[in-house]
């Protein structure tokens, strides 16, 4: 039935809507309705976090990650370590490309978004559904800076819900140029760089005030993955990812197409790496003392150390010009106190960063009878002693001379002097292997020791700072010697976290031991086979030469300065003509001349006593760079001559063909006896 108006005319009846309609409706209703209360929490959120967030200034002044600035014992920086920050750079600092350049291939709506872009995301999302392929939007500035700042790099749904937050109420607390100079301040840049000025001094060796356009286009480009285009790392593919960057920029209209054209990026010089040198061998064995030292800190802090640089010139230097071609050098170097005064690892650290002078172990051939005539002396033997340099079989083993002769009977001084093999062997049997191995441990060598008898030759590998541990206790007159390199860590407001304090070392053997191994060290430089180590001062100390002279060792001392020498070969192949006293103990002397200059002579307690008579060196001291002439040693400490595949007999019997050990006058003269 029609309805009539106040007038009286008829109006038709309204239709019900339909069940479908009904629903869309509702589903409308509800929808407006979670929106707008979805937008008031996000505002309410939004607005606490804008609240909760710290201040621009307390923004500038926080840091990702630690800092460590490495001194030498002078105060001198080496290098630092961990995140480098520059000097912050205001808005107005931060040259007006730099910025264009970042916004252009970061964030090109930069200045119109709210901190999240919606077009970017529409976008994203649009291409995502017609493709079928998941895509992901692009991050803002902001919430790069929200990311670096507040959060970490998970990519959960959780942490980006937080993100897009942070971004959103850092847009509402700051302004757009207070955030883009907190981006550009703390941006991660790759090779430990944060910021554009620490990015500009590392990779072009200028303040970021001084930032061209190419370097711009660089620097802009490393943010998307700093560690594949960093120039540290490779320079072709930073320059390649600087010209996208250039590309972006011209199609964005931030620079024209003259300037994009005049731009050469082959013009660019890139600076040259800081720190990759000895020097980082050095911190590369001390800096993770610092877990054991403040295993609790995460502060910025400065660490002064016992490098000398000076020292530690001359170091790097002797071993690049003595060590032979194809192999390679270490070096460690020691105060009286343990204090590291110089560490070369290797002859170059950028080609290789292995530290050959801690880590790598090789047999130290000679230099390890400093523990057999330790053990010896400490028995009851003393330098003057006689002893007989003649054939001996030791459960089976029959050592031979370098030279395949022998002397008769000597003094100790005069055996050790000339490295004979025979009165090591005796000397090690009769005082007992394992007291040898004793000595050996207690004097500082940490790797594994066999108690065969071929032990007394240096068949066990050892570490060139072990053994230069040793010999440094030696000249600290027998007391234990601690290698240390770290004296102080500081805060970078000059706070002291930890001290060394000074300690003395136990007493390893009694001072009559450590005084006769000092004469004995010094008749082998005097007039044995560690001659090429003199520097004009006293000095004591010993070579070391393996079979097929696949080592080369010296380790010696001198007004209070320890250095050990160890060339070789990685490979342990053999170098043609490398012998402890000729390419290693002159390293030694190149460098202690430096080490020493400023220090004044002083003498040892023993007066140097030179042998009863000049024999015959062994190869160690004479053999020159002739492959023909050397006799080669075996792993048991068996002479073998490289013109011959099998071993010469056992027992030290010469093949006729052969002259005898020693003629009658010869004998007489070395064991000092008159004609009959």
């Amino acid at each position: 039935m029609a309805r009539k108006d106040v007038k009286g005319r008829g109006t038709p009846e309204r239709e019900e809507p339909s069940g479908f309609r009904r629903f869309v409706r509702r589903l409308v209703v509800w929808a407006v309705s979670l929106a707008v209360v979805g937008v008031l929490a996000l505002g309410v959120a939004v607005g606490l976090t804008a609240r909760s967030l710290p201040e621009f200034e307390e923004l500038k002044g926080s840091q990702v990650g630690q800092t460590i600035l490495v001194r030498a014992r002078d105060g001198t920086e080496l290098v630092s370590i961990g995140p480098s920050y520059g000097r912050w750079l205001s808005h107005e600092q931060i040259p007006q490309i730099m910025r264009t350049a970042m916004v252009s291939v970061e964030d090109r709506r930069f200045h119109s978004h709210p901190g999240i872009d919606p077009i970017g995301l529409a976008r994203a999302g649009f291409v995502s559904i017609s493709t079928g392929k998941s895509v992901r939007a692009t991050s803002t500035i902001t919430q790069q800076l929200a990311r670096t700042v507040f959060l970490n790099n998970n990519r959960s749904y959780t942490r980006k819900l937080r993100e897009a937050v942070l971004a959103l109420a850092m847009e509402w607390k700051f302004s757009k140029d207070q955030i883009l100079e907190l981006y550009l301040n703390k941006v991660y840049f790759g090779g430990g760089a944060y910021g554009v000025d620490a990015a500009s001094r590392k990779f072009f060796g200028h303040p970021g005030t001084e930032i061209t356009l190419p370097e711009a286009a660089i620097i802009a480009g490393l943010v998307k993955a700093p560690s594949h285009y960093s120039p540290t790392a490779d320079s072709e593919a930073a320059i390649g990812r600087a010209k996208v960057v250039l590309s972006v920029m011209k199609d964005n209209g931030d620079v024209t197409p003259s300037q994009a054209a005049a731009v050469d990026f082959g013009a660019i010089k890139f600076a040259a790496e800081k720190g990759q040198n000895s020097v980082r061998y050095f911190t590369d064995w001390a800096l993770p003392q610092l877990d054991l030292l403040l295993p609790d800190n995460t502060q910025a802090i400065e660490v002064w150390t016992t490098l000398d640089p000076k020292m530690q010139a001359a170091a790097t230097q002797a071993i690049e010009t003595n060590t032979p071609k194809g192999a390679q050098g270490a070096l460690v170097s020691m105060d009286r106190d343990g204090a590291v005064l110089a560490m070369v690892g290797g002859t170059d650290y950028i080609s290789s960063n292995y530290n050959r002078a801690v880590n790598a172990v090789r047999q130290p051939g000679s230099a390890w009878k400093l523990f057999v005539y330790l053990a010896a002396l400490e028995a009851g033997y003393t330098p003057n002693d006689r002893v007989v340099d003649e054939p001996v079989t030791i459960d089976g083993w029959s050592p031979r001379n370098s030279n395949g002769t022998y002397a008769g009977e000597i003094d100790v001084r005069t055996a050790f002097a000339y490295s004979k093999n025979t009165v090591a062997a005796q000397l090690g049997n009769e005082v007992g292997f394992s007291a040898v191995a004793g000595i050996a441990r207690r004097f500082g060598i940490s790797t594994p020791i066999s108690t065969v008898p071929s032990m007394v030759l240096g068949t066990n590998d050892v570490r060139v700072i072990d053994m230069t541990r040793a010999f440094a206790a030696v000249s600290a007159k027998g007391r234990a010697v601690d290698p240390y390199g770290i004296t102080k860590v500081q805060t970078v407001d000059g706070k002291v976290l930890y001290q060394r304090e000074v300690r003395e070392g136990p007493m390893l053997v009694p001072a009559y031991v450590s005084a006769g191994i000092t004469d004995l060290l010094q008749s082998a430089v005097s007039t044995g086979t560690g001659r090429a180590a003199s520097i004009g001062r006293p000095v004591a100390g010993k070579t070391g030469t393996t079979n097929s002279n696949k080592d080369g060792w010296f380790l010696g001392f001198s007004s209070g300065i320890t250095t050990g020498v160890w060339m070789g070969r990685d490979d342990a192949k053999a170098v043609p003509g490398l012998q402890g006293g000729t390419a290693p103990a002159r390293a030694f002397a190149a460098y202690m001349t430096t080490a020493v200059a400023s220090r004044p002579v002083e003498k040892f307690d023993t007066e140097v006593t030179l042998p009863a008579w000049q024999l015959e060196p062994d190869d160690e001291a004479q053999l020159s760079g002739n492959p023909d002439e050397y006799y080669y040693a075996d792993d048991q400490g068996n002479m073998v001559e490289p013109d011959r595949q099998e071993q010469l007999p056992a027992g030290g019997a010469e093949p006729k063909a052969q002259p005898p050990a020693a003629n009658d006058e010869f004998l007489r003269e070395a064991t000092g006896s008159r004609p009959g």
